[in-house]
């Protein structure tokens, strides 16, 4: 090979480095040539954290990844600064589904998505129930059960999987009672009865931590000047609005103009961190820290409640759903069917009922809300239980319990 020709085949070489080195480090660094703008620019990414693990993930119709056997997570990177159509699906779940958009430099991350199975199994707990009732530790269940034109009270252990009776109606008057309302004791160990017997009230205490059932009757306290419209205990802290419309917190006095009390009217004190929230029948007031005084936050409110990471707060009317995060108001939907009630699934996820219906709905409002039904009935009581991650729901006369719902 003569001189020339090394030189030559050198000069080659050296152009070709010179041209493809700048190209490999701008690759590396994430740049691509972005044909729909016709021009360079930087990928970002998309991280996704997914129950249950091993799910597929397609972006824009085809399947790029799954999610790791052991985190259920994923990293895509090198994407183009767009909106991608991300789906997630596995076999015998529902699939998820949003349009997410990737930035430049940046990873966008969605991390707390869960997939539902498809035909969540419902097993039979018990027959015969018009109405059910859970302690506040959840471990507990009280039932009102018809046999034979009345009724009776029984007491289902969660833990050893027991049915119990513990009174029948006759048991508190012979001639029959009209149940009005049944309330747990805080430590689950005692309920309250309210009756309706002979055109009058009666209040029980019935102890269901003993051997034997022991009812005994309580009298009402008569209301006088010194009678409470409401109270709430919050981390030791006692909160009640005297019946000037006065706001206390222990023996301090927060509020400087009296909320103005209604006669026969129900008012419910609530307070959840730095928010301390009055309801009055369906109206909700939020009191105001610097203005010292409750203002009028939300219409026609049937509850509302704390996530468990105790940053979020749901409220909901019959027919809206409504988060407060951060101090900032974040309304998730609207049905034309009426809510029934609204508990939280997990702090990402909420399992609600409607006249027909259980659906389950995601909290993230980019895109659309991945919402899903789980159960269908005609007006089904729910209730979601904390400590054992199930549900429970009331059709036909009949309570089920599902399988655990969180994977």
């Amino acid at each position: 090979m003569t001189k020339k020709i090394r030189s030559i085949l050198f000069l080659i070489c050296l152009s070709l480095f010179l041209i493809i080195a700048p190209s490999i480090i701008f690759y590396s660094q994430g740049y691509r040539f972005d044909f729909e703008t016709k021009k360079i620019t930087q990928t970002g990414g998309l991280f996704l954290n997914i129950l249950p693990k091993q799910s597929e993930i397609y972006l824009d119709g085809k399947l790029v990844k799954k999610t790791d056997f052991f985190f259920g997570s994923a990293f895509i990177e090198n994407l183009l600064p767009r909106k991608y159509n991300v789906r997630v699906k596995k076999q015998g779940f529902f699939p998820w589904n949003k349009d997410l958009e990737i930035k430049e430099k940046q990873v966008t991350d969605a991390k707390n998505i869960i997939l539902f199975p498809e035909n969540p199994k419902l097993n039979l707990l018990t027959k015969g129930v018009e109405n059910f009732w859970f302690s506040p530790n959840g471990k507990k269940i009280i039932l009102k059960e018809n046999e034979e034109n009345t009724w009776a009270l029984k007491l289902y252990d969660l833990d050893k999987m027991i049915k119990s009776h513990l009174i029948e109606e006759t048991d508190i008057f012979a001639k029959g009672v009209e149940l009005l309302n049944l309330e747990f004791s805080q430590d689950s160990k005692e309920i309250y009865l309210n009756v309706g017997m002979k055109e009058q009230e009666k209040n029980f205490i019935l102890k269901i931590n003993e051997v034997q059932p022991i009812l005994t009757e309580s009298e009402l306290v008569k209301p006088d000047f010194t009678e409470l419209i409401a109270s709430e205990i919050f981390i030791n802290n006692n909160y009640y609005l005297d019946i000037s419309g006065n706001l206390y917190k222990n023996e301090t006095k927060l509020s400087e103009k009296p909320f103005p009390i209604k006669k026969e009217t129900g008012y419910t004190l609530k307070v959840f961190q730095n928010f301390l929230f009055l309801q009055e029948n369906e109206i909700l007031y939020l009191f105001d820290q610097d203005a010292k005084s409750f203002d009028k936050f939300f219409e026609k409110t049937l509850n509302l409640k704390i996530s468990p990471c105790l940053q979020k707060i749901v409220y909901f009317s019959d027919s809206e759903i409504w988060l407060l995060s951060d101090d900032e108001k974040i309304f998730l939907f609207r049905l034309s069917e009426k809510i029934r009630n609204c508990f939280w699934l997990n702090s990402d996820y909420l399992i609600f009922s409607t006249e027909n219906s259980v659906k389950i709905t995601e909290i993230d409002k980019r895109d659309r809300l991945n919402i899903v039904e789980i159960s269908k009935s005609e007006n089904p009581k729910m209730f979601w239980n904390e400590y054992d991650k199930k549900l429970y729901v009331l059709k036909e006369n009949s309570l089920y319990q599902s399988c655990n719902l969180l994977p």
